[in-house]
């Protein structure tokens, strides 16, 4: 059973999977995370190949029994050609939602969301549409708590693209608003989303 996992990142998420190496195959297309999952995985015998998600997968057609993405992109179409008759999908994604209230706090110009795509029924229209079936899927957004203005400026800086444009010396005024709402209600607040999919490419 041969196993495909894209945008594999640190690829921690792939081998907790235990899965024989010869029959396992990650792609990533992170510059920094590439270099570091050719040291770590190709010597397992895995086969490694750079690859944004969202590109085409450099692979045969109709080559996995199971593809899976942990928080990246992917295309339906790519999912279609490369998975085998039969073949399963499972993803679990960060959602539209994720952060806004954080967002809003900092960045109060923003206005649209950066993935707008990223809902659940939007994405299970889109595997749908491409000759998958869903088996199972589900949403949450679990609470959010940061405790100091220091978490909050690390939080935006390390998930830069949820906070595009944040320095603190742009969002100064909006920082000491976080730290007035810390000292009235000992927590700054928000949300994380995400969803998670389980598909079958029809035979």
């Amino acid at each position: 059973m041969k196993l495909l996992d894209i945008d594999t990142g640190d690829g921690e998420f792939l081998l907790s999977f235990r899965h024989p190496n010869h029959n396992t195959a990650a792609t990533e297309g992170h510059p920094p995370d590439v270099e570091l999952r050719k040291q770590v995985l190709l010597p397992l015998g895995i086969d490694f190949k750079e690859a944004n998600g969202s590109d085409e997968i450099p692979f045969p057609g109709e080559t996995f029994n199971i593809i899976t993405n942990r928080h990246g992109a992917y295309d339906a179409a790519e999912l279609q050609r490369t998975v085998k008759p039969s073949g399963l999908f499972l993803t679990q994604q960060v959602g539209a939602e994720n952060d806004s209230e954080l967002v809003q706090l900092l960045l109060p110009h923003i206005t649209e969301l950066p993935y707008p795509e990223q809902y659940l029924e939007m994405q299970k229209t889109e595997l749908l549409s491409h000759g998958f079936e869903v088996l199972e899927s589900g949403e949450a957004r679990r609470p959010i708590r940061l405790f100091d203005v220091g978490t909050l400026v690390w939080f935006a800086r390390i998930i830069d693209w949820d906070f595009p444009g944040f320095t603190v010396d742009d969002c100064l005024d909006q920082l000491y608003e976080a730290q007035e709402i810390i000292e009235r209600t000992g927590a700054i607040e928000g949300s994380s989303h995400r969803f998670y999919i389980v598909a079958r490419k029809k035979q």
